[in-house]
C-alpha cells in the first residue's frame, strides 16, 4: 500500500513539475521584441528601438531595452603591452 501511494505521489510530482527556463535575453543586442501571442517569448536581435517597432507593428508585441546587453566591446590598442609587476 505504501509503495503504490509513493508511486502515485512521485508520478504526480513529475507530471506537475515545470521545466526550468533559461535566460531569454541575448546579451549581444540592445533591444528585444517581447511577443505575447500565440505564446510569450523574447526575440533579441535588434540594434535600435525603431527597427524593433517596425517589426512589432501589427503584432501582439512590444519593444523593450535589453537589461543584459553587454555593450560594444572596444578593441585593445595594438602594440601596447601590459607592464609586469614583480
Amino acid at each position: 500500500m505504501r509503495i503504490s501511494t509513493l508511486a502515485i505521489l512521485i508520478m504526480a510530482t513529475v507530471w506537475v513539475a515545470e521545466p526550468a527556463r533559461a535566460q531569454t535575453y541575448d546579451p549581444a543586442y540592445p533591444v528585444c521584441l517581447h511577443v505575447f501571442r500565440p505564446w510569450e517569448y523574447y526575440q533579441c536581435g535588434y540594434t535600435s528601438l525603431e527597427q524593433c517597432r517596425q517589426s512589432a507593428s501589427g503584432r501582439g508585441a512590444m519593444c523593450e531595452i535589453n537589461p543584459y546587453y553587454a555593450g560594444a566591446q572596444r578593441p585593445s590598442k595594438p602594440g601596447r603591452r601590459q607592464r609586469t609587476v614583480y
